[in-house]
């Protein structure tokens, strides 16, 4: 049961992780929105790529989590 719980807590910190890296960059992109209509195309691209990857990063990861609940409890 221990071991269930470790790796949910792992994937649940790398998702933490994914999320806050996410904020980061979106953070510093819209810093650079102010500045010129190119940067702002370049940031609406950018925008959509990053909820685009933190989206398909947490469905794998959640996953994995059924994947691993599933394998603890035979189901």
């Amino acid at each position: 049961m221990i071991n269930l719980f470790t790796g949910i807590k792992n994937k649940i910190n790398s998702i933490i992780w994914s999320l806050f890296t996410t904020g980061i960059l979106m953070l510093m992109l819209a810093v650079l929105v102010v500045w010129t209509n190119l940067m702002l195309r370049l940031v609406c691209g950018m925008f959509f790529l990053l909820i685009a990857y933190t989206s398909l990063y947490g469905a794998y990861k959640l996953h994995a989590i059924k994947k691993d609940i599933k394998n603890h409890f035979k189901i």
